[in-house]
């Protein structure tokens, strides 16, 4: 589900994207279903995607350039730990190939990606609490529920767009958690 909103607020953006670069590792266990989860999305918004395997940061600048010469014309970086811990050398190398980018955390977004989708820290720091604490009040591990997240953010960074030639559409806008300027 967040892949596809991901996917269609690149749409939104620019709908002139038809082909979105996926950034993914295929040593990360977390990474590999979430580029698998893309396909159907992105088939049902008319969209290609391109395979932009990257299992260490020394491989983004060619991966980045091999995207635009198979004429990507978008981004969107899977939650791995070495884009974790690269967040502002991707956000420059998108910007750099005139990628739009949409990454899953606004930590991303305000290191540079145009925009991102997903869970805020202060949604998962809560419900971690919440468990932590019914844990120290007795309550067994395994009997807790699994709980769906129903809380996403949208943050928005209006220096990337301007620095790709993108206008943010004021719905879009409006929508938003959060815009850096």
């Amino acid at each position: 589900i967040l892949t596809g909103k991901r996917l269609e607020l690149l749409k939104e953006i620019n709908p002139r994207i038809a082909r979105v670069a996926v950034l993914w590792d295929p040593q990360a266990p977390g990474s590999v279903p979430q580029w698998e989860a893309s396909r159907l999305p992105a088939e049902k918004l008319g969209l290609e995607l391109y395979s932009m395997e990257a299992g260490s940061a020394d491989r983004y600048a060619a991966a980045f350039k091999e995207a635009v010469k198979a004429r990507s014309n978008a981004v969107w970086v899977t939650l791995n730990p070495v884009a974790n811990s690269n967040q502002k050398m991707i956000a420059e190398l998108a910007i750099e190939n005139g990628l739009p980018s949409i990454c899953a955390r606004g930590d991303y977004a305000e290191n540079g990606c145009l925009m991102a989708y997903g869970p805020g820290y202060g949604t998962e720091g809560k419900d971690g609490a919440r468990y932590v604490d019914r844990i120290l009040k007795g309550a067994k591990p395994a009997e807790l529920p699994i709980e769906q997240l129903t809380r996403f953010e949208l943050v928005l960074n209006a220096a990337t767009a301007r620095a790709l030639g993108l206008r943010i559409p004021a719905a879009l806008r409006l929508r938003a958690d959060a815009v850096i300027e």
